[in-house]
């Protein structure tokens, strides 16, 4: 520990150099080469930080940053700072501020003869008895000198004169005292007064001297002379005594009668600054305080006083004053070194400043400890036996504090206690330590479709708990995995803003939903980022017509024809118009209408199926061929539509229906060469499907004669499958399959096909388009001779 301590201490005060001057040195003199004797000449020292502080309140010394020369700053008087110090040391701190050290620097000032010798008057007055006998000793009021050793008073002089000598003793404390000895006896008769003049030298060079005339008046016989009642006088006094207080009396008493008797006090021997704060009454010998006993100015003063009678006697005593300190000086802060910005990642332990603490007092008054106030997180320890050093304690956090007011508080041990309070303000610099955080998990947006190209769809935005570049966000997109087509071809984003633009226009039957990531990245070094999930959803606009799929538009120049029973009831399903719409939602609902008929109430449509049924029954007057325009709509706004003509056949018979087929071929078109083909190749299978049939029919007409069946004049017909399609003359009917009964009778040389009007299906059997690929092709009228009776399925 003690290891420990002295470590400490040598880093807080790495050394002590002194230097000396004489006093009275111009300003600007060389005192010395701080920086040579330090080791700093590597580098300027204003590059390390390398000031000088005085520890009083005037700056008697300077540092030349270029050359690193100590200088004087003022002039220097050693009496008027040092007074009769045998040693006059000035101190100063030199602190190296890069490296936190500190450097003691003591000057020692130099006497130098700067002051004359000088008797407190110019004039001195004695008075000596006739009666006085030779050998006796007047002592002489010493002459003043501040400087010391060589140059104080080293001898003094008497002139010339026959009844007077003088005579010269050294004290104990080195003090030449001058007594005036009286060779021979004096005769007031003879010369009432006699005049001396004293010279006091120095051992100065060059010598310097004061004079002093000294008028003896003789008188007539004195013989006893003042004495006062103690040698030394002593008392003690605080030093916020107040002003005009008595604080000691002087007594001396004289044994003589009249005008001998009568005692004048004076100081002999007193210096300039004692003068202005203490007074001696002449006659009561009262010492009272009349300017400000400061203990911090000095502790102590030494007065001579003396008694003088009447008759030209004295006597002389000591008055030792000794002042008592009081805690009237708070403590005092300065700041010598300061890092008014810190960074917000240091290290607990990182110093912050180095603080000088000094109290005028002295004792318990002068003792000072330095704190704190509570929740900070720093500390302040004790570096040396005046400075303190303040540190982090615990990790800072700039988002949390960005700044912190220091309050210093330092307080001394006197009672009451006296403190002090410096605030320093210390701000922390940012470090990039946090990541941008996005307002939202994640963000999903809406556009819908047929978007202008170019224009904002939405903003994400994030923030950053750092300052300055740290906290300022830029954005970017995040290609997905699995994508198509890349993302920068679909959206944008502004990287300063935060607004994402869409490239394309957008649609919704092609893309209904695009998922990429955003990333905001902060200008930290290095820099910091974080992700969102961004969801973009398209909205459905009803931007496409319902598309009809059944009756399908003829491509091969065909018409499509559906066929109702003219016996038919109503309510029966002719067809159903089959439509989708390839939007969702409501633009998707369909609704079906039936614009135009050939006869109006005779067909209806159903809203929502699309199914054509017949309203009423046949009538002799409708015609064979009905036309039905069907109107299919969306529930967009605004609604689209498509529609279809649905051809429907009425007949009550096959031949009547054959005949007529005919005359519901669509106009008749330019026919390409493939539909040529077509029609040549199923004529020729016609053809040979008709000459088998014929065949068939001839081959069971024969054994129909031969089983003696001809009494029988009618045949019930079963299951008779129509075509789903019948091609007459190129001509395509669509047409359903249904379960009919008919029946050939013969009459009149004819033979018809009769549809009973029985149970016929009102619902078709398949909502698909079915083709049938070996078409048959029906006589238009078949003759059975009644005497054949034949008959045909």
């Amino acid at each position: 520990m003690l290891c420990w301590m002295l470590v400490t201490f040598w880093d807080a005060v790495s050394g002590q150099i002194r230097y000396s001057i004489p006093e009275e040195t111009e300003r600007g003199a060389f005192v010395g080469d701080v920086a040579k004797d330090l080791g700093l000449h590597a580098e300027q020292p204003s590059e390390r930080g390398v000031r000088i502080v005085s520890g009083g309140r005037t700056q008697y010394f300077a540092l030349n940053a270029e050359s690193g020369h100590l200088i004087t700053a003022e002039r220097i008087d050693r009496e008027r700072i040092c007074g009769r110090a045998g040693k006059c040391l000035l101190s100063c701190e030199l602190i190296v501020e890069d490296t936190m050290k500190l450097y003691g620097v003591e000057v020692e000032i130099t006497d130098i003869n700067d002051n004359a010798p000088s008797f407190p008057t110019e004039e001195m007055e004695l008075k000596v008895s006739e009666t006085t006998a030779p050998g006796s000793r007047i002592l002489l009021p010493e002459a003043q000198d501040s400087d010391l050793g060589t140059n104080s008073i080293q001898s003094y002089q008497l002139s010339s004169d026959g009844h007077f000598s003088l005579d010269v003793q050294t004290g104990p404390d080195g003090v030449k005292h001058a007594e005036l000895v009286l060779e021979k006896s004096l005769d007031r008769e003879e010369q009432a007064v006699h005049t001396l003049i004293l010279t006091a030298t120095d051992g100065g060079d060059p010598v310097r001297s004061g004079t002093a005339q000294i008028r003896v008046t003789v008188l007539d016989a004195n013989d006893n002379a003042p004495v006062f009642s103690q040698p030394v006088y002593t008392v003690s006094v605080w030093e916020n005594v107040p002003a005009g207080s008595t604080i000691l009396t002087v007594k001396a008493t004289d044994l003589d009668e009249g005008v001998n008797k009568e005692i004048k006090y004076s100081f002999r021997k007193i210096t300039d600054k004692a003068s202005q704060i203490f007074r001696l009454d002449a006659k009561t010998g009262d010492i009272t305080a009349m300017g400000n006993v400061n203990f911090e100015e000095s502790a102590l003063y030494e007065i001579e006083v003396q008694a003088q009678d009447g008759g030209g006697r004295f006597d002389k005593s000591k008055v030792v004053i000794e002042v008592s300190d009081v805690n009237d000086n708070a403590p005092e802060i300065a700041v010598r070194s300061l890092f008014s910005l810190v960074a917000e990642d240091s290290v607990p332990g990182t110093v912050i400043a180095l603080i000088k603490v000094r109290d005028p007092d002295s004792g318990k008054n002068g003792e000072v400890t330095c704190h704190l106030q509570h929740n900070l997180p720093f500390t302040i320890i004790s570096s040396s036996s005046s400075y303190y050093k303040l540190v982090t304690d615990s990790p800072l956090d700039r988002e949390r504090a960005p700044e912190y007011n220091i309050t210093i508080t330092a307080t001394d041990k006197g009672s009451p206690p006296l403190s002090t309070q410096k605030t320093i303000l210390l701000q922390i610099s940012d470090v990039n330590d946090n990541a941008p955080v996005f307002e939202k998990p994640s963000y999903s947006a809406y556009v819908p479709e047929n978007n202008p190209s170019g224009a904002s769809i939405f903003s994400v935005r994030a923030t950053d708990r750092d300052w300055g570049e740290n906290a300022r966000v830029t954005y970017s997109l995040l290609e997905g995995e699995g994508r198509e087509a890349p993302l920068s071809s679909a959206v944008s984003i502004n990287s300063e803003t935060g607004a994402v633009y869409a490239l394309r226009s957008f649609d919704y039957e092609q893309l209904r939903e695009l998922r990429f990531r955003v990333q905001a990245r902060d200008g930290g070094s290095p820099p910091l980022r974080s992700n969102v999930s961004v969801r973009l959803l398209v909205l459905d606009q009803n931007d496409n017509s319902p598309h009809i799929l059944h009756p399908a538009s003829p491509s091969d120049g065909s018409t499509g024809v559906e066929l109702a029973p003219r016996s038919s009831e109503p309510g029966y399903l002719v067809t159903k118009v089959v439509a989708v719409d390839a939007d969702s939602g409501q633009n998707a609902w369909l609704s079906y209408q039936l614009l135009k008929a050939t006869e109006p109430g005779l067909f209806s449509v159903g809203v929502h199926s699309g199914e054509v049924r017949t309203a009423r029954y046949f009538v002799d007057r409708d015609g064979l061929k009905q036309s039905l325009v069907v109107l299919v709509k969306d529930n967009g706004q605004p609604p689209l539509s498509a529609t279809v003509t649905v051809t429907v056949a009425v007949a009550d018979s096959i031949p009547e229906l054959l005949s007529d087929l005919s005359s519901l071929s669509a106009p008749a078109q330019p026919q390409s060469g493939l539909t040529l083909y077509l029609v040549i190749a199923v004529a020729s299978v016609s053809c040979v499907f008709l000459t088998f049939v014929i065949a068939l029919v001839a081959l069971r007409l024969r054994r129909w004669r031969e089983s003696q069946l001809l009494d029988s004049s009618s045949g019930t017909f079963s299951g008779v499958p129509v075509s789903h399609f019948v091609g007459i003359d190129g001509v395509r009917a669509f047409l359903h399959s249904y379960s009919q009964e008919a029946s050939l009778t013969a009459g009149s040389g004819k033979s018809q096909f009769n549809f009973p009007q029985s149970n016929y299906a009102n619902t078709l059997t398949s909502e698909q388009t079915c083709e049938v690929k070996d078409p048959f092709l029906m006589a238009e009228e078949l003759n059975v001779s009644n005497a054949d009776q034949s008959s045909v399925q």
